[in-house]
């Protein structure tokens, strides 16, 4: 039912869903470009909709009640920055419990426009030896989905032309804030 309702908002929001389940059992599934509070709450259906059972980081701060219980529901695991383990550990160790884990980040890693994407989802996959696959929300043709595994190379600069060209029709909310696709 709960699917059914997600299919029905994606529709009156304009959505067409695209992608679905990958095909790994375990990857990490970049979700770009970053510009929208919106953001979030569409890739959360388009989550529901599919039924992808994904896993997100959510800082400390935000697992009060009962907004926690909520975000673990969602699939939120908690990040504690002040832990001695750092995020992208924290994630390895996650997929090496798991026999089936998708994780799922904003390389951005905020709204507002930076110099160029963060490294963890890159460091993750490379860790965790997972692929990555191209998650979208293109506002300008009401896309959202999944698009292709890229199994990484090492070969950062090869790495990132083939996410670059993936992303470079892909049209975020405020394109205006869209970062580069650059580690800086």
């Amino acid at each position: 039912m709960l699917k059914r309702f997600a299919r029905f908002l994606l529709r009156v929001g304009g959505w067409t869903p695209v992608g679905g389940i990958p095909d790994a059992p375990k990857a990490v599934i970049i979700a770009a470009p970053h510009t929208s509070n919106w953001d979030g709450v569409w890739a959360l259906v388009y989550k529901v909709a599919v039924g992808l059972d994904i896993k997100f980081f959510a800082k400390k701060s935000l697992f009060w009640f009962p907004l926690g219980n909520l975000l673990r529901w969602l699939g939120a695991i908690e990040l504690d920055r002040d832990r001695a383990i750092n995020a992208v550990q924290q994630a390895i160790n996650e997929f090496e419990s798991h026999e089936s884990f998708y994780l799922g980040l904003a390389p951005e890693g905020t709204r507002s426009l930076k110099p160029g994407w963060k490294t963890g989802f890159y460091r993750i996959a490379l860790g965790a030896s997972v692929p990555v696959y191209i998650g979208f929300l293109d506002f300008r043709n009401k896309r959202i989905g999944i698009g292709p595994r890229l199994d990484l190379t090492g070969d950062t600069d090869a790495d990132l032309a083939a996410i670059r060209d993936h992303y470079k029709d892909i049209e975020g909310r405020w394109p205006e804030q869209a970062s580069p696709i650059v580690f800086p």
